[in-house]
């Protein structure tokens, strides 16, 4: 079944190349592709485009199929060319005719266009609540082993102490600053397509504010021609603010490689996140957050993935758009993965809190001894900078390892409590609770 039908034929070849892996993603798109028919539908019969005993009985098998697929029992038949002809085939199986009345003042453009955002919501919220629990795991082990110190690196070279609670803390402050990407993403995603059918309108009287209503939208994309526009640039909105946070995950699992390594040994990761050589009884290794590293490295490809299908399209409609589905909808679930591993791996990493009795640091002490006779003996910066540094060289450095630092964000002030406040601050600006309510009430209608 193809809803352009018109009883001509298709060369085989054809379809196969054109359809793709259209069926395989379109399953993503499922649930969201009934909730914007339930929306589109309830609209049409309020201009009176369809009776209100027609409305109630669409709404009724619409909600069958939704409950089928929240099931995981929803299907694409061979034949049928992607979810949007599906759910009309079976709409108009179960009540005829009546079935073929859905598609008046809508397109297929605009109908996948809402789909890609309701779907896209959801897998937004799950990213929140992700990145959350991640946050909140790094926040926790900040306060834990605030006191703890760990030699920082410059040039990998070690240059200065610092401290597991800076460590932990550092990756849990980029989080807020992915979440408010993320937000930004979600502002462009919460924005209603619906209504501007293949990219100019309908002469149909449809109430584009009542389907924005509906499905819990902020706001319209208002002009119809930059509905269709937005095809490809929500996607790669969303795909920026995701290869953010895969890059906050990626280094802290370089990060983690490293440490644990034999020649830092600063963590070590539980055995249940490791695995062994098949020839070398003594191997560990980090497979687990190895994997992250390269998952989430292959999602900061997204975005430029994206806009290499989409950079030299003009305004209207392209099929190219059709293959961004194929590297958009399964990347939410591979970073979903890594931040629950990852999240699970921070909780369960032991530290070890000896680290700087090695005398192999002692040379990160350097700073504090200058700063010490700055203060202490009133000293001129460059000449204490000078004194250290004759005084390692001739062998004669012994250090002080102990730490004042008290500014904002520093070892002694790590201001967690800031960095927590202020990632709640953008969380309450999502608009989740009105876009689930608005779905949820559509489908008790």
């Amino acid at each position: 079944m193809k809803l352009w039908d018109k009883g001509n034929t298709t060369d085989e070849s054809v379809e196969k190349f054109t359809v793709g892996r259209d069926r395989e993603m379109d399953l993503y798109l499922a649930q969201a592709d009934i909730l914007g028919s339930m929306a589109h539908i309830t609209m049409l019969e309020s201009v009176g485009l369809l009776e209100k005993q027609e409305l109630t009985m669409l709404l009724h098998e619409l909600k069958n199929i939704y409950i089928a697929a929240e099931k995981g029992n929803f299907t694409i038949e061979n034949g049928v060319e992607d979810v949007h002809s599906q759910v009309e085939l079976m709409l108009t199986r179960k009540v005829g005719d009546v079935g073929k009345k859905i598609h008046s003042g809508r397109s297929r453009n605009d109908q996948v266009l809402v789909d890609l955002k309701l779907f896209t919501r959801h897998k937004i919220y799950e990213l929140v609540q992700a990145a959350e629990e991640l946050f909140s795991v790094l926040i926790e082990q900040s306060e834990r082993y605030k006191r703890i110190l760990l030699p920082g690196y410059t040039h990998l070279q070690i240059a200065m102490p610092s401290s597991f609670g800076l460590w932990f803390g550092a990756y849990a402050e980029s989080l807020t600053d992915d979440m408010q990407m993320l937000l930004a993403a979600w502002q462009v995603c919460n924005r209603n397509p619906l209504g501007s059918a293949a990219g100019y309108g309908s002469s149909f009287p449809l109430n584009r504010q009542m389907t924005t209503d509906l499905l819990g939208f902020d706001g319209l994309n208002y002009n119809v021609v930059y509905a269709q526009m937005g095809r490809g640039k929500m996607e790669r909105t969303v795909a920026y603010a995701m290869a953010s946070i895969a890059g906050t995950v990626s280094k802290l699992a370089f990060d983690a490689c490293m440490f644990s390594s034999q020649n830092f040994g600063f963590i070590k990761l539980d055995d249940k996140y490791t695995t062994g050589s098949s020839i070398m009884p003594h191997k560990k290794n980090p497979d687990v957050f190895e994997l992250t590293r390269a998952k989430c490295n292959r999602i900061q490809a997204l975005p430029n993935d994206i806009l290499l299908i989409t950079n030299n399209l003009p305004s209207g409609y392209f099929r190219d758009l059709q293959i961004i589905k194929e590297l958009f909808l399964p990347a939410f679930d591979e970073l979903l993965s890594c931040l629950h591993m990852t999240a699970a791996m921070m909780r369960e990493v032991q530290v070890n809190e000896h680290i700087l009795d090695n005398p192999r640091y002692d040379l990160i002490f350097s700073v504090e001894e200058v700063n010490r006779l700055v203060l202490e003996e009133k000293m001129p910066f460059r000449d204490a900078y000078k004194k250290v540094g004759i005084d390692i060289e001739k062998d004669r450095f012994h250090p002080i390892k102990t730490v004042n630092h008290t500014h904002e964000g520093s070892i002694g002030n790590l201001c967690n409590d800031e960095i927590v406040k202020l990632m709640n601050e953008t969380l309450q600006k999502f608009s989740f609770h009105r876009a689930f309510e608005a779905e949820k009430a559509l489908l008790s209608r």
